[in-house]
């Protein structure tokens, strides 16, 4: 049975995220140190000490999602008493670049500066154009899209068989809440972000991306990284650069990323990276897999025992 390794995408940001690893590895602060030279500011210290406001931004939130990711992954390393190797990897989001990157598909440098730049595409795409995001909870995804036609709304995330997100304009959004509670929801909850992500709102962001990515170097993955678009693996260095363009608009098919790797034997999975988001849906997805997230060295010590067992 295989180990496949997790990495969460925007939204999971926290101040103080990172800081123990940075303080506890020096591996880990050098991670810190080469992305704020590229960033052109204090990295750790956005992450450590915030304020929230600035992390959160998305032009900073994606490339720090990203560094604390690879910085848990190497606390997992250390912990370990050597490189854990993975059967694949795949990530939510903008975590897929996390993912890309585990696989050797593209360099640190590279991610750090596709982060960065899709970070602050988005967010000027967001401030065009009022946008926001609902999530549903308790509903089959058939009728949750019915929801969104009917609302003016698209799905933007499929999370699990019974957490569905949507995306589009902001005053569509209370229509969309109100037809998902009327249909019997558990929960319809707005949700605190910049815009419509992974709508058509986002479509002057990927136009900018697809440009910018024309000058990324990208190389096979060397392990199978699992395509949010296509919920399967990518395939050829054009491929990836083609789908992570229309990643930007296309809803997140997480569900069919991780039935996917379930397929193929996946029994155990570390998230790297802040928060715990991807251990809870897989929880409601697959009992029977473990999933151990690690974004503080307890977390990476914990990880580790695990794989001593």
């Amino acid at each position: 049975m295989s180990r496949m390794l997790l990495f969460p995408g925007q939204g999971a940001q926290t101040v103080g995220m990172g800081r123990e690893l940075a303080e506890g590895l020096p591996e880990c602060r050098a991670l810190f140190d080469r992305a704020g030279e590229i960033m052109g500011f204090d990295l750790l210290k956005l992450c450590a000490e915030g304020p929230l406001e600035e992390l959160t931004k998305s032009g900073n939130a994606q490339p720090a999602i990203f560094v604390v990711s690879m910085a848990a992954r190497i606390a997992l390393d250390h912990l370990a008493g050597g490189t854990v190797s993975a059967a694949g990897a795949a990530g939510l989001s903008s975590g897929e670049w996390a993912a890309l990157c585990e696989a050797g598909a593209v360099s640190f440098e590279e991610t750090v500066r596709v982060l960065r730049a899709r970070g602050q595409f988005m967010q000027e795409a967001c401030d065009a154009s009022a946008g926001g995001m609902l999530t549903v909870i308790g509903l089959p995804v058939d009728k949750v899209r019915e929801i969104a036609a009917a609302s003016g709304l698209e799905v933007a995330n499929l999370n699990s068989p019974v957490q569905t997100v949507l995306s589009g304009p902001a005053d569509r959004i209370p229509a969309g809440e109100a037809a998902a509670k009327a249909a019997g929801a558990k929960r319809a909850l707005r949700l605190t972000v910049a815009g419509a992500f992974h709508s058509s709102l986002m479509q002057p962001a990927a136009d900018r991306l697809a440009v910018f990515l024309e000058a990324i170097e990208f190389r096979t993955p060397r392990v199978p990284v699992w395509s949010n678009v296509t919920g399967k693996p990518h395939t050829t260095p054009d491929e990836i650069r083609r789908l992570m363009v229309a990643q930007v608009v296309s809803p997140v098919r997480w569900t069919d990323c991780f039935a996917d790797m379930i397929r193929v034997g996946m029994a155990t999975a570390f998230e790297c990276g802040p928060g715990a988001v991807l251990a809870g849906l897989a929880k409601r997805m697959a009992s029977e897999t473990t999933v151990k997230s690690i974004f503080d060295l307890a977390g990476a010590q914990e990880a580790a025992k695990l794989l001593g067992e």
